[in-house]
Order: C-alpha cells, then sequence, then structure tokens
C-alpha cells in the first residue's frame, strides 16, 4: 500500500493496538489514516498542526493522543478521535525540536537542534529531565527501561548516555569522524547500534561507551538514516539511496534488501502494532505500508542460518576494549596452539561466559602474566 503525503515528511508512527498510522509534514501538518489490508488507506485527519516544519510524531497516552514536535520549538498534543488539541506547549525547547520518542506509558523524551534533550511526563504535563548531551542535534534516542537511562546520537558524532534517576549525563562516547543518524538496543541490551551519515553502522558494548567495540560497513556510502529493530539479532535500516535492508548483527552482515522505497533518502520507519506493516516514508513525500511477511520472504535461509551462527558465536562476542585477556599459565599443544582464558575487566561477565579457547600461535614465546 501506498499513498501521497502532498508534502515532505519528516515523522511516522503506528497506533499502539489499531490500525492508525500518523505523519508529520514539513509544512506543519499532520496526517492521521485508517490502513487495512485489503483496502486503500483512509485519511482522517489532516491537521495544521504547527507554523513551522513538523519534525516528529508519537502516540501517547495508551494511543489517545498524538504529538508532534516542530522547528517552532513547541510541542503540540492532539485527541485522536477528533483533532481537537488537548495542550500546546510553547518555547519548550530554547532550539528547533529534531527528534521525539517514547520512554514509557506516560513519559517522552524531545530532543533538539542545540543537542539538549528533555524528558516530559505526558499526564502530568511537566519536565521531568533536562539534560545538555550534545554539541549538535540530537538525531534519535532510545530508552534502556532495566537501567532507567536514555541514550541520544548526534550530529556531532557522538552517542550520550543520560541518567533519569541521577539526572545527570552519565557519559558520552568520543568524537567519530561521522555523524550519527540513528540508534537502536540489541543483543538484550548487550549491544548499542548506531548508524551513521557515512553508512558505516557502529556497535557499543553496554558499560562500555566511550568507543565502539565494533563497525559494519556493508552499507557504506549510502547514510543509514533510519534502524529499526525487528528482534535481538536483526535490525531493518533506511538508507539515503532509499533501499531498506535486513542487517544481521553478530555476526553482521547484510541478510538481503527487502524494499525499494524509492531512489530518495529514507526519513523515518516503524513497524505496526501487530507487526503485520513497515512503514517507511522518505523525500519523495510518499507513505508506503509493507506486508512484512511478503518483503521477508527469501530470507528464511539466511535467517536460520543466521540464527544458528550467531548461538554458536555467541560465547565468543568478546570485545578487545573490554576484556582482559588472562595468561597466568599456558600449554602448547600439538599443532602450535595455546590456551587462553578471556575474564571480563569489570568482573561481572557472567560466569557462562568464562571461557577457555584456543588461538594459533605463530611462534613459541614465554606468555607474561598478564596481557593487556
Amino acid at each position: 500500500m501506498e499513498l501521497s503525503l502532498g508534502s515532505l515528511p519528516f515523522g511516522l508512527d503506528f497506533h499502539p493496538s489499531d490500525q492508525l498510522v500518523a505523519a508529520a509534514l514539513i509544512t506543519g501538518d499532520l496526517h492521521l489514516y485508517r490502513y487495512n489490508a485489503d483496502s486503500p488507506p483512509q485519511k482522517l485527519l489532516d491537521l495544521h498542526a504547527h507554523e513551522e516544519s513538523c519534525r516528529a510524531v508519537r502516540f501517547v497516552n495508551g494511543g489517545q493522543a498524538m504529538l508532534t514536535g516542530s522547528t517552532d520549538r513547541s510541542i503540540l498534543a492532539t485527541d485522536v478521535e477528533t483533532g481537537a488539541t488537548i495542550a500546546r506547549l510553547e518555547d519548550s525547547h530554547e532550539d528547533a525540536i529534531y527528534s521525539l520518542i517514547n520512554v514509557t506509558e506516560s513519559t517522552v523524551a524531545s530532543g533538539d537542534d542545540q543537542g539538549c534533550i528533555k524528558v516530559w511526563d505526558t499526564r502530568q504535563r511537566t519536565l521531568c529531565n533536562s539534560f545538555d548531551a550534545h554539541e549538535e542535534y540530537v538525531s534519535d534516542m532510545t530508552f534502556a527501561a532495566d537501567a532507567m537511562k536514555l541514550l541520544g546520537t548526534s550530529g556531532d558524532g557522538t552517542l550520550s548516555v543520560c541518567n533519569l534517576r541521577k539526572n545527570t549525563v552519565q557519559t558520552r562516547s568520543e568524537f567519530s569522524e561521522e555523524e550519527l543518524t540513528s540508534v537502536v538496543l540489541m543483543k538484550n541490551g548487550r549491544k548499542v547500534v548506531c548508524g551513521s551519515q557515512s553508512g558505516t553502522v557502529l556497535l557499543y558494548s553496554w558499560g562500555y561507551f566511550k568507543d565502539c567495540s565494533d563497525r559494519f560497513v556493508g552499507l557504506s556510502p549510502n547514510s543509514v538514516d533510519a534502524l529499526l529493530k525487528l528482534d535481538e539479532d536483526r535490525v531493518i535500516t533506511g538508507s539515503e539511496n532509499g533501499l531498506i535492508s535486513l542487517v544481521g548483527i553478530l555476526p553482521n552482515r547484510i541478510i538481503q534488501p527487502i524494499a525499494e522505497h524509492s531512489e530518495y533518502p529514507i526519513e523515518s520507519l516503524a513497524l505496526s502494532h501487530d507487526r503485520k506493516f513497515l512503514g517507511s516514508i522518505s523525500h519523495d513525500s510518499m507513505l508506503k505500508l509493507w506486508d512484512l511477511d511478503d518483503i521477508l520472504k527469501g530470507s528464511g535461509n539466511n535467517i536460520s542460518q543466521a540464527a544458528e551462527s550467531d548461538s554458536d558465536g555467541d560465547d565468543m562476542d568478546v570485545d578487545n576494549k573490554d576484556y582482559l585477556l588472562l595468561c597466568t599459565n599456558y600449554d602448547m599443544i600439538p599443532g602450535g596452539h595455546l590456551h587462553v582464558i578471556f575474564i571480563d575487566g569489570s568482573g561481572t561477565l557472567p560466569s557462562a561466559h568464562i571461557m577457555t579457547v584456543t588461538v594459533p600461535v605463530l611462534c613459541p614465546y614465554t606468555a607474561p602474566s598478564l596481557l593487556p
């Protein structure tokens, strides 16, 4: 299914329990559609929500309202049923709002063009937290619920970690050479995956945010403008060449391209509440709804192989920057190999991940008590 929005879309979101999808447009307009697999989408609302461009939209409060963020620095709450304005927060930021995400059932986070991140209570209509997290626009955010931490990416090339309990920016990564455009949590929270303007996908290990532990360049040189988590091992990417791809994480590889929206950059990707449809918007001013089962057909063999490969390799998910290699003693065995043990440098790695592996040794040597 596809439909013309009439203007360049910046934001996209699906209703959490109904067959509704909303789009935020550069004109400041907000569109709401009802979709069905057996009929064309029906436009329910066409509102001029903001005087300047509407950059982001999110359903909140169980889908009863839509929040939009704009370059006019305001956040607007709109009733889904009637289209009436519930509340408008003028000057919510000192600069134009760039991104907006759901944090919990009653809180959202907004990021602006100058790197400020704010967390809001949508029911009390109050500000909960404010972080000067970045030096340039906040391109995307994601929430780690177990740790109560909000992660953000920015045009300044850094990943930030904001502690909601302490109301502080806990850490920020070193500057990368490219703008970071998107972020998702993968591998049950053990990996933070970031898209970049160069097309490189950067992987950070949880708790070690200063520098990435891995880089995947398979999508280069096209900017990875959108990331959408499919499951703990696979992510859907949207690139500036209009291509939508299914990508595996650890092992890192392109499983297959699954759709081509257009020749223009993908602005946003989203999944319907029942995960039957993938939504995409692009600079061609079109909203497209893809049957997820249909576009994933043909990747079955690759997916099963990927799952098997990833399962076999999980115990070897060891990052050089995160672990110490201990060789308090060693044993040369036939074939010229050395037994070593990987142990987490922080001492918090579960015992299941303390392992003995065999690595090739090119020539005999005396092992020191500790190799950095």
